[in-house]
């Protein structure tokens, strides 16, 4: 087999199974051996399981060639972020004090992956405890951006998206509390999904913030996000954030079939301190759109401008509060910059953060009033590109800014919310991707599938793909 196979999205790879084309077993070593070739120079993956992943792999084709077919993943190899808890096997956060804690349960997504026939072959790399947006790791050390190894990938899913883009996955999962999912995606040049607060259970996932955390796809396609999110959604009792509502049906979806459709824009914080090439980028889609018969309107959602205090006072005071025994007995084992963070958190008040969660509950009125006028509100997904590894600064129009405060500005609102958000390519600048963000109602992620199969059909990425890969 050549590398091509490896280049295909997870949902073409699982029809090449089902109709024994290929065999699982034969698709899952090739990866591996992949992998393995490219880890030492991206650093996606903590740990591989190539026995247990050629073992499952073999299963798989058993049960096809039984008539079992589990759907359009069955038999296809994947990694999983290093936070997601797999029964009887080392998950380490990327720390060092939880560098040997294996778990007794699986999460829930697994088992549901598992449930659909996914071969698991590693655990990805993360920035520790999944608290920050550039993957530098001091304990596993930094992933590198296979659109430019000198780059970072984005965070805290870090190695989810470097494994995508490089060829080293076919589709994973990343978790998302200020954009840990859409950060990496749109640096990557992937789809990225984080569903409606709920949406998927969390149970087996390490907490960052309970009340901000989200487990989403990271794909290749539209269509690989919308198969792996209907694989893992539904309601688990063992999480007391699940919510017990209907699926939808989001392969239909991800037809991109056409539709009305009224598109949101919100010009005073979205677009406000812009790169000017995103800006370029993401405001041609939306011409498009408009061109193939879509509407604009422009909606006002003014208490964004109190945002991002709001998603750091949450944030700050849940996290410190999940590692405070540790911040206590064991600081000189958290990386310098997280236990900065977690210093951080202990400062808030009782009065600040419940003072963040008025301007929280302010911030979603406002959105639901917003997109009862509209059916998608869109906007850059990162307002700068991603920089050198090691750098705390990015780029914004020749000025120097802080790179956590703009890597998390656009992407924190809907882990404040709980809304849907969708990241998915809007094009290259200057060799780099630019992700363009989908922002939908509650529990319409068939709306945000829809519209972001659209967009892919016109292909921005005119076909371009990370140079480090198969």
């Amino acid at each position: 087999m050549s590398d091509e196979l490896l280049k295909r999205t997870a949902t073409e790879v699982g029809e090449l199974i089902r109709t024994g084309e290929v065999t699982s077993v034969e698709v899952t070593r090739q990866l591996l051996e992949h992998a393995h070739s490219l880890n030492s120079t991206v650093n996606a993956y903590i740990s591989f399981r190539d026995d247990r992943a050629l073992e499952e792999a073999h299963n798989a084709d058993a049960e096809i060639a039984a008539g079992r077919h589990r759907g359009p993943l069955h038999g296809v190899p994947m990694a999983i972020k290093d936070n997601l808890y797999v029964a009887g096997e080392t998950t380490t956060m990327a720390s060092k004090i939880h560098g040997e804690f294996v778990p007794g349960d699986n999460a829930t997504v697994v088992d549901k992956l598992r449930e659909a026939g996914v071969v698991l072959t590693g655990k990805l790399n993360m920035h520790e405890y999944a608290w920050g947006i550039d993957n530098n790791s001091p304990h596993f050390g930094p992933v590198r951006n296979p659109w430019d190894l000198d780059k970072v990938p984005g965070g805290s899913s870090g190695g989810s998206g470097a494994a995508v883009a490089a060829d080293m996955s076919f589709s994973t999962l990343g978790t998302d509390t200020a954009g840990s999912i859409r950060i990496p995606s749109a640096a990557c040049g992937l789809v990225g999904m984080k569903p409606t607060h709920g949406r998927v259970a969390k149970f087996g996932c390490f907490p960052l913030a309970w009340t901000l955390d989200h487990i989403g796809p990271m794909s290749k396609s539209v269509a690989d996000a919308a198969a792996m999110l209907q694989a893992i959604a539904g309601h688990d009792p063992r999480d007391p954030t699940s919510l017990d509502v209907p699926v939808g049906d989001y392969g239909t979806a991800a037809s991109g079939a056409p539709q009305e459709l009224v598109i949101g824009v919100e010009e005073d914080y979205f677009f406000r301190d812009v790169d000017t090439g995103v800006e370029k980028l993401v405001r041609a889609q939306i011409d498009q759109l408009v061109a193939a018969g879509a509407t604009v309107k422009q909606v006002s959602i003014p208490s964004l401008a109190y945002s991002e205090w709001a998603e750091l006072a949450t944030s700050l005071s849940e996290a410190s509060a999940i590692h405070h025994d540790d911040l206590v007995n064991r600081p000189d084992d958290f990386g310098p910059d997280i236990r900065f963070l977690f210093e951080l958190g202990e400062l808030f008040t009782a009065v600040d953060y419940l003072q963040a969660q008025q301007v929280r509950r302010q911030i979603k009125q406002e959105f639901s009033t917003a997109l009862r006028e509209v059916d998608v509100i869109i906007a850059p997904t990162l307002p700068v590109m991603a920089p050198d590894i090691g750098s705390v600064m990015a780029d914004l129009n020749d000025v120097q800014v802080d790179l956590v405060d703009n890597f998390i500005r656009y992407t924190g609102p809907s882990n404040l919310t709980g809304l849907p958000a969708l990241t998915l390519p809007a094009g290259l600048k200057d060799g780099l991707p630019v992700g363009l963000q989908l922002i939908g109602g509650a529990f319409e992620e068939e709306t945000l599938f829809n519209v972001a199969a659209r967009i892919e059909a016109t292909d921005p990425m005119q076909g371009q793909r990370a140079p480090v890969g198969a």
